[in-house]
């Protein structure tokens, strides 16, 4: 796998799966810039990890669903890079400013919601194009469930939000193509060190043994590092013809239909 991006912005990246996707990149000598909303300290911690690896980078504070933040962050990147190589537009806002049912939720959680994810993604693209050379990376972290599903009530507003993202990467996929710069979306499975985590622990616990017991047939949870090996991927110059397409990152959770008993769909769970 050859990667030659010498710079690459991922928003959310202080912790979880950004802090993931950064180490993974600082892997292969891409220097990273490091957005994140309030947690200075745990940017800072993923700063100097992407430093032991011998990457460099910064760290910079702004709130992505704020458009004129986001071209003041464009603005550093540009002072400190020159350039950008790869985009990856991973933050999501604090759960507690979105959670709301469907038929509870308020305007101004809505609002929130499509503003950290559709608007600061059409506003986060055409500022980073103006930095990347031709053949450039842009990648969008979705959780594709969120949108296809309805029975997860208080996740609405995130789910019309994750949709509304993963349709403009096919549109950004098209306009940008002639330069050679591709546009792809990643949808993790459940992570452990993420959203999972923001759960109250019997919660979490249930999440986990859902899905060792077969949910997921990898039979575990993802990690972090799962999420940045596959944007290191799509960061390759081996996946330049790879464009405007949804890739789930799920240990094969998307592969199960929710429709038959589990034991049905693995054998070995069968009574005797």
């Amino acid at each position: 796998m050859t990667i030659t991006a010498r710079h690459a912005l991922v928003t959310g990246g202080s912790r979880g799966i950004g802090r993931g996707i950064a180490l993974a990149l600082a892997d292969h000598g891409v220097h990273v810039a490091i957005n994140y909303l309030k947690d200075e300290a745990s940017a800072k911690a993923t700063l100097e990890q992407v430093r032991a690896r011998g990457a460099d980078g910064f760290t910079v504070q702004a709130d992505v669903s704020q458009p004129q933040q986001i071209e003041r962050l464009f603005k550093r990147v540009r002072d400190e890079f020159g350039s950008l190589d790869v985009f990856v537009a991973n933050a999501r806002t604090d759960v507690g400013t979105f959670y709301e049912p469907t038929m509870a939720i308020s305007l101004d959680k809505w609002e929130t919601a499509m503003n950290s994810q559709a608007k600061a993604f059409l506003v986060g693209v055409r500022e980073a194009e103006k930095l990347m050379p031709d053949g450039g990376r842009v990648i969008a972290i979705t959780y594709a469930p969120g949108g296809r599903y309805g029975s997860w009530q208080s996740w609405v507003g995130m789910g019309a939000a994750k949709s509304a993202l993963e349709t403009l990467v096919r549109y950004f996929a098209v306009a940008l193509a002639p330069r050679g710069i591709t546009v792809n979306t990643i949808s993790p499975g459940w992570i452990e060190d993420s959203v999972l985590n923001t759960l109250p622990e019997p919660v979490v616990q249930m999440i986990r043994d859902h899905h060792r017991n077969g949910w997921t047939p990898m039979r575990r949870l993802g990690t972090p590092a799962d999420i940045g090996n596959a944007v290191a991927l799509f960061c390759s110059k081996e996946a330049g013809w790879i464009t405007g397409q949804l890739v789930a990152v799920d240990g094969g959770m998307g592969l199960m239909d929710p429709a038959l008993p589990l034991a049905i769909q693995q054998p070995e769970l069968q009574p005797a």
